[in-house]
This record gives structure tokens, sequence and C-alpha cells, in this order.
């Protein structure tokens, strides 16, 4: 899975970007894109101008399948196994025929249009293996959130023009984001208005920690909660999508 998002839609956090980085080039000429769909036969590509996002079927491992689905404008990438399923399905009010990107999307929907919970537990109360990007192309807004335990390969980087992107694919991502990249953190999600935040520890800041590839040389940083920091106020609750987009 891939998806590249614009920096006006999602920012790149401080300390992603390595110091090479004028030499990445831009992903706005679709060659990324691109890329991953020469590499993963049968992919389906998405232009949604500020965000594209692609989806391959193929190659998959059993364990941690990929799903795709778009519902009401919303769009979700997600791979491997929520292991309390039919919990989630009675929470959200799901039909049995509901897998694990639709239980993603409702929660997204409830969390965006209700806000009965903050943002951290809502990605804490799915159990399992997991890695998932969404977008809501109506409020332009990103959802991307990977379990505590790194089950699935997930990373993310930055290209020159601060483009941030996601792919389970290492080596797609590294040509649009040279050593601008890094696994996604653990226990971590992130999300256009608020950044990138632990679920674990919701009340601790999540800082960027340099690192070091095999030869070397720095690049895109690491993230590792601060167990010294502590966050001024928990994660606010909303009552509408205008006020979610904007205060979430």
């Amino acid at each position: 899975m891939l998806a590249i998002f614009d920096k006006s839609v999602a920012k790149s956090p401080e300390g992603l970007k390595g110091p090479e980085s004028n030499s990445v080039p831009s992903t706005k000429d679709g060659f990324l894109a691109e890329e991953f769909s020469s590499v993963h036969p049968g992919s389906i590509t998405i232009n949604l101008g500020e965000a594209v996002v692609a989806y391959s079927p193929e190659k998959q491992n059993p364990l941690l399948p990929r799903l795709f689905a778009v519902v009401d404008g919303i769009f979700c990438l997600f791979q491997g196994h929520i292991e309390n399923v039919a919990l989630l399905k009675q929470q959200y009010g799901l039909g049995k025929t509901a897998n694990e990107v639709i239980i993603v999307i409702e929660a997204y929907r409830t969390l965006r249009d209700r806000g009965p919970y903050p943002a951290d537990q809502v990605v804490r109360d799915i159990h399992g293996k997991f890695a998932f990007i969404l977008y809501d192309s109506s409020l332009k807004a990103t959802f991307v959130a990977a379990d505590a335990d790194v089950s699935v390969p997930f990373f993310w980087g930055t290209d020159s023009d601060d483009n941030l992107i996601f792919s389970d694919d290492l080596v797609v991502l590294s040509k649009g984001c040279g050593k601008s990249s890094a696994p996604f953190p653990k226990g971590c999600f992130f999300t256009t208005s608020g950044g990138l935040r632990s679920f674990e520890h919701p009340l601790n800041e999540v800082k960027a920690m340099p690192r070091v590839d095999s030869s070397g040389e720095v690049c895109g940083a690491t993230y590792k909660v601060d167990v010294d920091s502590k966050k001024e106020a928990g994660m606010p609750r909303v009552g509408s999508a205008a006020n979610w987009s904007s205060h979430y």
C-alpha cells in the first residue's frame, strides 16, 4: 500500500527529513505511484489531488492481508488482522459482513461526527496486528496508525517538497524519500491536525531521535515517547465534523 499526501494535508514532523533531502526528487510528477504500479502489477491507484493512494492485492502475507475500501469519500488502506472484530462490530453497530477496513472507517466516522471517545482510545481499542492509512477527502484529513508491536512492516518519509508518504514497501518509499524515511513509530497514530501522537501513552510527547543507517549516515529520525514530557491537556472531544477537523 502507498499513500502520498501534499504538505497542505499532512505536515511532515520535525526530524523526519534527512540532511540530504534536497537530492530527493519531488513526487508531484507521479513517478512514485508509477514505480509502485510497476513493482506491484495489478495495483489500483487513485489520484485525489491533495492525496494519492495505491493498493495491491498481490504478494500478500496470508496472516496479515491487505484490504481497501471507500465509504462516503473516506479512503482506507488496511493491512493486518484485528482480534476483537466481533466486539468492535457491536460497538460501532456494524453488520456481520463488516471486515477490518470497514471497522476502521466506521471508527473514524464515529470519532469525527460524534466524538464519544478521545482519539487515542479509538486506536487503543483495536486489538491485533495492523497498520492503516485513512484519508477523508471531504475534510482533507488523514488518520494513520500502527499497532504497538510493529507487527506489520510500515514506513513513512518525506520528499524534497515536504510531501508526506506512507507505505508497507520500503524499497518503493525510499525511491521517493531517500534517507528521509524511517519505520513508522510503534503504538502511534498521525492526524492532519494533531500530528504524531502515542495512543499507548497519550499524555506524553513523542520526540524525534537521530537515526544512523548501516553505512553510518544520518537519515530520517525515529520517534519515541518522552517519559519526562507531559501534554498540557488530553485530546478534546468534539461534536461535529467541522470542529473535529480544526481541533482534533
